[in-house]
């Protein structure tokens, strides 16, 4: 499956990436497989994306959970919690 990734904040300083182009497997279904699919690329995925880390994502620009499935040619977005004041 072909997605877009894009990364935002801190997770961006610390990838050194704005955004990606990947093509995954067919066992990635969902964000969560996507997630452990990066994190299985070592550091400094492993360490940026870690599963105790609360980090959001938006799949095509809305806001989903983990357990969203995955799409050809979607767009995912990785990005921090922000806090407003």
């Amino acid at each position: 499956m072909k997605l877009q990734l894009r990364f935002f904040a801190s997770l961006r300083e610390g990838l050194g990436l704005t955004e990606e182009s990947i093509t995954t497997s067919v066992e990635v279904k969902t964000i969560a497989d996507l997630r452990a699919h990066l994190i299985e690329r070592g550091n400094p995925w492993a360490e940026i994306l870690a599963s105790n880390k609360v980090i959001r994502c938006a799949l095509n620009q809305e806001m989903v959970k983990d357990t969203a499935a995955l799409v050809e040619g979607a767009e995912v977005a990785f990005f921090p919690p922000v806090t407003g004041g």
